[in-house]
């Protein structure tokens, strides 16, 4: 099992801000303390490449952000302060995208990174405490490499996705879903190849059903790979979730999309997205429950399948 992790995905933003950025490094710290991942598990991804980057986002926008010329206007839209270690994890988190993809294709299993999808961000433009999109510049590198043709995104973010709906709107070969609270953030919508939106307080049951019938739709054809936004902000104690799932409700929604994948036989990249629990302990067990389902999902049983194979 390999899982792509950086310190570089820290950067100060100040001790106060919404957004909880010690997560990235608390996930591993606790993946490592339990025992579900071992040091060698864990592989520091080169940070992306500027021209990989400009794949997806204009020339303008990466060249003043590298420089700090941002407007303050753009600074307010992207909700984070700037520094020179904001645009280094920025680029850092982009490889990591890339490097789990590469590892999920190699090994037509999965591969995760400890952190990512940042689906707000649109090619002109951050928004949202999204810097770059991911898994936009992902999709887009593969290609250009003759790796993949097709890919879906599979956006469990309690925000919809809509930098990732507008960079992909007019590219069949790429499927965007996103499910999402109807009533929260962004205010105006992209549109999605299929948008779910869900009243606030939507349950478990509401949220799963709703889930695997969405499933059934996005994934009646073949795709070459799968990027899977685990979010963590559709849960109860969420500060801007506005949905009502319990940590049991996003494990099962885990295991569902996984399981869905591997049926498929599909390789999937998972990443973390967002997530903003009053306690940052129950973001951090939502994002581990993550890792520990594609551990026991797309590793234990795929492997524990092969094997009754090769015995029959």
């Amino acid at each position: 099992m390999i899982v792509f992790y950086s310190p570089h995905y820290y950067a100060d933003i100040g001790a106060n801000h919404v957004f909880p950025i010690r997560k990235f490094e608390r996930v591993r710290d606790l993946l490592l303390a339990e025992g579900t991942l071992r040091q060698s598990d864990i592989v520091e991804p080169v940070p992306a490449r500027v021209e990989d980057v400009q794949l997806v986002h204009t020339e303008d926008y990466v060249t003043r952000l590298r420089a700090g010329a941002l407007t303050a206007r753009e600074i307010r839209r992207l909700g984070l302060p700037w520094s020179k270690a904001l645009v280094r994890r920025s680029f850092y988190a982009v490889g990591g995208t890339i490097a789990a993809a590469r590892h999920a294709l190699s090994a037509q299993s999965v591969g995760s990174n400890l952190a990512g999808g940042t689906h707000h961000a649109f090619a002109d433009r951050g928004e949202g405490f999204c810097v770059f999109n991911d898994v936009a510049v992902a999709i887009q590198v593969l290609r250009r490499e003759g790796l993949i043709e097709t890919a879906a995104v599979i956006d469990c973010d309690v925000h919809q996705g809509n930098g990732t709906a507008a960079i992909f709107e007019d590219d069949p070969q790429v499927f965007t879903f996103s499910m999402h609270g109807a009533k929260n953030y962004p205010l105006f919508k992209m549109r999605s190849s299929l948008d779910i939106e869900l009243p606030d307080k939507t349950t478990d049951d509401v949220y799963l059903t709703t889930l695997a019938e969405s499933l059934a739709t996005v994934l009646t054809q073949n795709y070459d790979i799968i990027f899977y936004l685990a979010g963590a902000d559709p849960f109860e104690r969420d500060k801007l979730g506005r949905l009502a799932l319990t940590k049991a409700g996003l494990q099962a929604r885990d295991e569902m999309v996984l399981r869905a994948a591997r049926e498929h036989r599909t390789p999937v990249v998972t990443t973390m997205s967002g997530g903003y629990a009053a306690d940052i302990n129950d973001t951090v067990e939502i994002h581990a429950n993550t890792i520990r389902a594609v551990k026991r999902i797309l590793i234990h049983e795929e492997m524990s399948g092969r094997s009754e194979t090769r015995t029959k």
